[in-house]
């Protein structure tokens, strides 16, 4: 299984941050690439809801679906959704944690045992790829709480 995990310190309260990262509507207001995210079900930021993405998934697949559910909500503290595809189950967590007056986002990002060209491309596309687009998603999510 691939892992990814990355930080970024926002200079902003955890209860300025955390509507960002809680809405999963909102976060293609911070992707650095298309993304859309709908609520097909439940209440949105609550456990159990479910909703259908469209989004980039390197190298070249610009309209990748997802089918998506909350499985874990702690307020102002942790957030964790699944997205299913065809590989499997991908889970998403973001943790915050107060840091002096602002806020330290971690954002882990676990992937099945995948298959395929998956199996290859992955390990190769992760640590340059994939940690260069997520701390870029950070940086955008970081001058939204900030409000640039």
């Amino acid at each position: 299984m691939a892992q990814l995990l990355v930080s970024q310190l926002i200079d902003a309260p955890v209860d300025a941050v955390w509507p960002w990262i809680a809405d999963l509507t909102k976060h293609a207001q911070w992707s650095p690439k298309p993304f859309a995210a709908n609520l097909t079900s439940g209440e949105n930021g609550a456990v159990g809801s479910k909703y259908s993405s469209v989004g980039h998934v390197p190298p070249a697949d610009k309209n990748h679906k997802n089918e998506v559910e909350i499985t874990q909500v702690v307020p102002n503290s942790k957030f964790v959704f699944r997205a299913h595809d065809e590989n499997g189950y991908f889970v998403n967590m973001f943790t915050l944690e107060p840091a002096g007056s602002g806020t330290k986002v971690t954002f882990q990002h676990d992937f099945p045992k995948m298959v395929g060209m998956g199996r290859i491309l992955v390990p190769l596309l992760l640590p340059i790829v994939g940690k260069k687009d997520a701390m870029v998603r950070l940086g955008l999510l970081k001058d939204k709480a900030e409000g640039k």
